[in-house]
């Protein structure tokens, strides 16, 4: 499905970050007359994702949307610092340079994670969270198969083709690893810094995980927004036994399973639609009943 979209880009610190802006100049659409307006959305991808694969959530849900190609990814430049507090201060950026000075924020796996270290710290600027199938904990099976895609990625592919084939994408998604790969010597290579497939390959052959840097679980009991948590039911990353720990890590924290592996937006854009929209009408009513009040 190709989504009308503009680009853009602007500056982090050191660093230039690119996004993709959807339904830009439509305004402030969730909300209805009487009812305070709610924010612009911004969506964060995950390790194996960029900018482009949120386009057609973003689309669907009709507001006005960015969708940022963390730094290291997609267009993104490459840089030095990949810590958390780093790659979340992105998202500040990003919101500075639209002019947004809240937003609701929607990431997905190592964005979720970058996400709820944003809204943990600066909670003025988010409306609402979610998380789609992040928790702290990643689950071992999950684990692995990422660690292993990851480190196995080559170093080029002859065609864009034999790319597609690697990773087994249908013929649709041509239009979206065209915009995923560069040229390179040799042929094309995916946008994402060597960086993190030398981290896994590290892992692979010394058994050593690379930290986060971070608590977490602490950043979750941080949070002083309305947060909805998504899991997908059949998800390898995110255990159906985290899941509890997940909800009793903060009040503010809702959780909702629906079907779908990891990439939940992907496997049922439907389900993960209906859900975010529940999500957003909700965030609606409070307000709602707040300027009632």
């Amino acid at each position: 499905m190709s989504v009308a979209h503009q680009t853009g880009r602007c500056r982090s610190g050191d660093i230039e970050l690119s996004y993709r802006h959807v339904n830009r100049g439509q305004g402030r659409i969730f909300s209805r007359k009487g009812n305070p307006a709610l924010t612009p959305i911004l969506f964060v991808h995950g390790l194996s994702y960029f900018s482009w694969d949120w386009l057609e959530a973003a689309a669907a849900l009709q507001g006005d949307c960015a969708c940022l190609d963390m730094r290291g990814f997609g267009d993104s430049a490459w840089a030095k610092d990949y810590s958390v507090p780093a790659m979340a201060g992105d998202l500040g950026a990003v919101m500075d340079h639209l002019g947004w000075h809240k937003a609701l924020v929607v990431g997905h796996s190592m964005g979720g994670r970058n996400s709820a270290y944003f809204a943990a710290k600066n909670p003025q600027r988010v409306s609402g969270l979610v998380l789609v199938d992040y928790s702290p904990e990643n689950a071992p099976a999950g684990s692995k198969r990422v660690a292993t895609s990851v480190a196995g990625v080559p170093e080029a592919f002859a065609t864009i083709e034999e790319a597609m084939a690697y990773f087994k994408a249908g013929p649709e998604r041509r239009a979206r690893f065209e915009a995923y790969l560069k040229v390179v010597p040799g042929g094309y290579a995916i946008k994402r810094d060597t960086h993190f497939r030398d981290q896994f390959r590290k892992a692979l052959a010394t058994g050593e995980r690379a930290k986060p840097g971070v608590d977490m679980w602490q950043v979750l009991g941080e949070l002083r927004m309305p947060t909805l948590v998504l899991r997908g039911a059949r998800s390898d990353m995110f255990a159906p036994e985290t899941a509890e720990k997940v909800k009793a890590a903060n009040p503010c924290i809702q959780l909702e399973e629906v079907d779908g592996g990891h990439n939940l937006a992907a496997d049922n854009l439907p389900g993960f639609l209906a859900a975010v929209r529940r999500f957003i009408a909700s965030l609606q009513e409070k307000n709602h009943a707040h300027a009632r009040h």
